[in-house]
């Protein structure tokens, strides 16, 4: 049985969900599920926007069928030919022989890689080429890099409607609601929505601003991305968050603090320099890197101005679930933030020598000094450095 919804009088959304799997991209956790958009176009040529997840096949086939309504299909825009759109592209053409595969000549090779032969049907676009389907009018805009180097995006100027690929997606099922004034989106969404950029999109953030800068020229009305929601009314609140993002700069002044602790002894220190900045009426978040899915904690690194890492010593390096984060801020250009360090170590503390050394791969990262030592736990009078370290990052959080 099919189940669609409308986007606007001739374009339907024929995706589906998957809230069966753990992981998106066998790395990401999606606790509340995760939408592969799809959208048929009905206009006097037919349209299919990109397909789905092979998790999600079967409903989007039926999906299809029913919005064809046994008219033929024209156009099969490619705008992205990762597997969780362009999968089934193969099943559909034996399906509908007749669709013409519209892509970018990148997209065009990698189908074959993916498939072992390229659609027999196809029409290569490039960067501002045009192309109608009878009422609607369709420009393609190269996506380089957001998040693979063959990405397309198509503006329909006759409606407004940018398809905008993996750009502005966001974790999540859909649950019945498409569209973003559908639901309280800062608080049951922006989490999501910023988690799927950090992890997925935030190593090319000057892709996305050339995008951003693309999008500039256009008047958009209608925002429909590969993953989560439909955007008809404030894309501002989106797109200016994305500005925020693709400069790498924060959205909360405040201090985050991730930390790992075996003996629970530099999570006391942690805790006390939390308490500390509270007091003084500091935006304050703590998440301990050894139980929290890195994917939240990168998020989080992107979300505030000031990070404070504490971690012991372990192997002479830093401890393993932070030393993993590390390498994945270091992997999605971490960059224009102000951290401070605490390490911990019984005889060689030597964790704050490491993070400070891949810190230091990292662009324009301030690190506040000293360094806070713990040998084992907190020895008596420490509490006072810690409260020097919360006076500073007060100091430089209010400058």
């Amino acid at each position: 049985m099919y189940c669609v919804r409308s986007v606007t009088d001739d374009l339907l959304w024929i995706g589906g969900n998957d809230r069966q799997s753990s992981l998106f991209e066998s790395a990401h956790p999606v606790p509340n599920g995760m939408s592969f958009n799809s959208y048929l176009l009905l206009d006097e040529k037919t349209v299919l926007f990109d397909t789905v997840d092979r998790k999600a096949q079967g409903q989007f086939f039926e999906n299809l069928e029913y919005g064809l309504q046994e008219r033929a299909l024209d156009y099969v825009f490619v705008h992205h030919v990762e597997p969780d759109h362009a999968a089934i592209l193969q099943d559909l053409l034996l399906r509908h022989p007749e669709a013409t595969v519209v892509c970018s000549q990148r997209a065009l090779d990698m189908l074959a890689q993916f498939h072992g032969k390229a659609p027999e049907k196809s029409l290569v676009v490039k960067d501002q080429d045009t192309l109608s389907t009878g009422r609607h009018q369709f420009t393609f805009y190269s996506a380089t890099m957001i998040h693979w180097p063959e990405v397309i995006v198509s503006y329909d100027s006759t409606d407004q409607v940018l398809f905008s690929a993996d750009a502005f997606g966001s974790f999540g099922a859909l649950n019945g609601v498409l569209f973003s004034d559908e639901v309280d989106f800062e608080r049951d969404w922006m989490d999501e929505c910023r988690r799927y950029y950090t992890n997925i999109v935030s190593k090319y953030g000057v892709h996305v601003t050339n995008l951003l800068k693309k999008m500039d020229s256009l008047e958009v009305r209608l925002l429909c991305p590969l993953h989560g929601l439909v955007w008809r009314k404030d894309l501002d609140v989106l797109v200016s968050r994305y500005r925020t993002w693709a400069g790498y700069e924060p959205e909360v002044r405040g201090v985050l603090i991730p930390f790992a602790s075996v003996y629970g002894n530099t999570e006391t220190a942690a805790n006390i320099l939390a308490c500390r900045l509270a007091e003084k009426g500091i935006p304050v978040s703590m998440y301990d890197v050894s139980i929290t899915h890195p994917s939240y904690v990168l998020s989080e690194c992107f979300k505030y101005s000031h990070v404070v890492f504490s971690s012991p010593t372990y192997n002479n390096g830093i401890f393993v679930t932070m030393e993993n984060l590390f390498h994945d801020l270091l992997a999605h250009s971490f960059q224009n933030r102000t951290v401070a360090l605490i390490q911990n170590g019984s005889w060689g503390p030597n964790s704050g020598k490491v993070m400070t050394e891949l810190l230091e791969q990292m662009k324009n990262i301030r690190i506040l000094r000293p360094t806070i030592t713990l040998k084992s736990s907190l020895a008596s009078g420490q509490e006072k450095e810690l409260k020097a370290l919360a006076d500073l990052l007060a100091e430089d959080l209010r400058s």
